[in-house]
């Protein structure tokens, strides 16, 4: 399949690089990335990585703003599931459509789709991908790639970082050398702001008999300590590891968009479903959603309590059997 992207890529003049809603960094990184190394085989190329960014996560690079109508395109779609979620509303103007993407299957709407959910991250893929193909790499490219693939697997602490994952790891650092301690400043130094804000969550989130912890914050609050929807939403991995809790959810009231996004984790029920219910979706451990008001979002985390507590029961009965 890797080739046949690659032949795809090949052919076309115009490429555009598109991902899902809601920013995050392996999205970002897998777009840029995978911009350089096409421009870096390709140079004349016009190829364009779009979306709406964040100010967050600047250090991955800038993304661009499409000034032509452009018609007959290559579109690749990164770390995207399904087509309602996709950040860019020109799809039908496409001349080709692909996928790469590492969560669950939902649907398909590429023309070629290549889907791993076996991997930590779309980054991860491209990795992959850059051996197989004559696709060029440099330093920068390695090191956006890295970025991205360290942030959805969270420091490599989810199950999803396989002994593929650190051959691939292993492989890059090798032959691209560069500054983790130095890549790892720009990626977690943080304003004092953001951990004044994350103290608030910590203090007022409200927790379920089942295990269910969430927290509101609505326009006021994220203001007064001068953060955004962006920053508030990427603190959700900030809570892992609380002993009484099972599923944590930071509701989000975002303005801009005129909507709520909702982050969902999780150390045992699955939550993706839940998600795609609520115009969302993600991994059965990491998920997300966009909904229409508060309530909507109590809804969402009153389904959310009824699925720990089905999981609880199902731990206690496989305990039970044990004996």
């Amino acid at each position: 399949m890797f080739k046949k992207i690659y032949k795809e890529i090949k052919k076309y003049d115009t490429i555009i690089l598109a991902r899902h809603i809601g920013v995050d960094p392996d999205a970002m990184a897998s777009q840029l990335a995978l911009k350089e190394a096409i421009k870096l085989t390709f140079p004349k190329k016009k190829v364009y990585a779009v979306g709406n960014g964040s100010s967050k996560f600047s250090y991955l690079g800038k993304l661009d703003k499409l000034e032509e109508d452009w018609q007959d395109f290559l579109l690749i779609v990164l770390d995207t599931p399904d087509r309602k979620r996709i950040d860019f509303k020109d799809l039908d103007k496409a001349g080709e459509i692909i996928k790469i993407d590492h969560h669950p299957y939902i649907e398909t709407f590429g023309d070629l789709e290549y889907i791993d959910s076996k991997a930590s991250s779309t980054c991860e893929i491209l990795m992959e991908m850059l051996c197989a193909t004559k696709l060029k790499c440099n330093e920068q490219i390695a090191k956006t790639l890295y970025c991205g693939l360290v942030s959805d697997s969270n420091r490599f602490l989810f199950d999803s970082s396989t002994p593929k994952t650190f051959a691939l790891v292993s492989y890059y650092l090798a032959k691209y050398p560069f500054s983790l301690s130095e890549l790892y400043h720009k990626m977690y130094l943080r304003p004092l702001k953001e951990v004044r804000l994350e103290g608030y969550i910590a203090e007022n989130m409200k927790v379920s008999e089942n295990g269910v912890s969430s927290i509101f914050l609505t326009n006021d609050i994220i203001s007064k300590f001068k953060a955004d929807t962006a920053s508030a939403g990427n603190m959700i991995n900030n809570f892992n590891f609380i002993e009484e809790i099972l599923v944590w959810v930071i509701v989000t009231e975002d303005l801009k968009n005129n909507n709520v996004r909702i982050n969902i984790r999780s150390r045992g029920p699955e939550i993706n479903r839940v998600a795609e219910k609520y115009n969302g979706g993600g991994h059965p451990m990491a998920s997300g959603a966009r909904v229409g008001s508060f309530e909507e979002a109590e809804e969402l985390i009153e389904d959310l309590d009824i699925v720990t507590k089905r999981y609880i029961r199902s731990v206690e009965q496989n305990e039970n059997n044990k004996c």
